[in-house]
């Protein structure tokens, strides 16, 4: 048996998100299905980090064990053939035995996308938050200052997540505008269910002036979630990057690179 990790965009829309579920369309059954053709056998794949529905990656991470042999052009050409547009492989690649792509992680990296004008979006309907009342960039960062570490989060976990611990290294909250977009990027070792989403409604109110910045730190240490500000909506969220040691071999993220004005790719 070989062992193959696969780099996968998508858009999340019109996905129930990236698990399995019964009766309903996923990311994962999708992809499986793709790799099976080319596989000529069943492929069961074991993700990064599990994305809910709505929400995007750029580049999620995932492997599968196969006994078929084919190139690495193979995998990635053959299996984008029977993907919807929706979906694609960003790159195949063989990876030994040890690999993991969930516990071989080093760190995950989501970003949210804010667009900050009066007039509503059409071409990134769906792709990120339009936002109409000015954003204040400056004070999101301070706030996101103070969520960085290793903290206790189950102020910004939900109520149905089923991690055993609350305890999680955020190594950054980044917030840059450029223009009328804003991204927030947040790094961590890994993550709870809908945290990102909970860090983001809390700066959002930050950044429209309804909460001071250290309203991050008063919120990070009640650890409770029901005095949290709203959870941001899943279209802005996209799975950024995940890392891995070098010693697996993975392409680089520099592999994408993104248009001027373009920020979501």
């Amino acid at each position: 048996m070989g062992r193959i990790a696969v780099g996968i965009e998508y858009d999340g829309s019109s996905y129930c998100g990236w698990q399995e579920q019964p009766g309903a369309r996923s990311v994962q059954s999708t992809v499986e299905a793709a790799l099976a053709r080319i596989a000529d056998e069943p492929v069961s794949l074991i993700c990064a980090g599990r994305t809910d529905a709505g929400v995007h990656a750029r580049c999620q991470v995932a492997h599968f064990e196969t006994r078929a042999r084919r190139a690495a052009r193979a995998w990635l050409l053959g299996t984008n053939t029977h993907l919807p547009p929706s979906v694609a492989l960003r790159w195949a690649w063989p990876v030994p035995e040890h690999f993991h792509a969930r516990f071989s992680a080093t760190a995950r990296r989501y970003r949210y996308l804010i667009l900050n004008r009066a007039a509503r979006p059409a071409l990134a309907q769906g792709r990120a938050l339009a936002v109409h009342r000015p954003l204040d960039a400056a004070a999101m960062r301070a706030a996101g200052q103070y969520l960085v570490g290793v903290h206790d989060f189950s102020a910004f976990r939900a109520a149905q997540c089923q991690a055993r611990s609350p305890v999680r290294r955020l190594h950054c909250v980044e917030v840059e505008r450029a223009g009328d977009w804003l991204h927030i990027d947040v790094e961590a070792n890994a993550f709870l269910h809908h945290m990102v989403r909970n860090i983001v409604g809390l700066l959002l109110e930050v950044g429209r002036g309804d909460a001071p910045p250290w309203r991050a730190r008063e919120q990070l240490d009640s650890r409770t979630r029901s005095t949290g500000a709203a959870t941001a909506p899943a279209h802005g969220l996209y799975l950024w990057q995940v890392s891995y040691a070098p010693g697996f071999g993975l392409p680089a993220d520099s592999a994408i690179i993104a248009p001027p004005g373009l920020p979501w790719i």
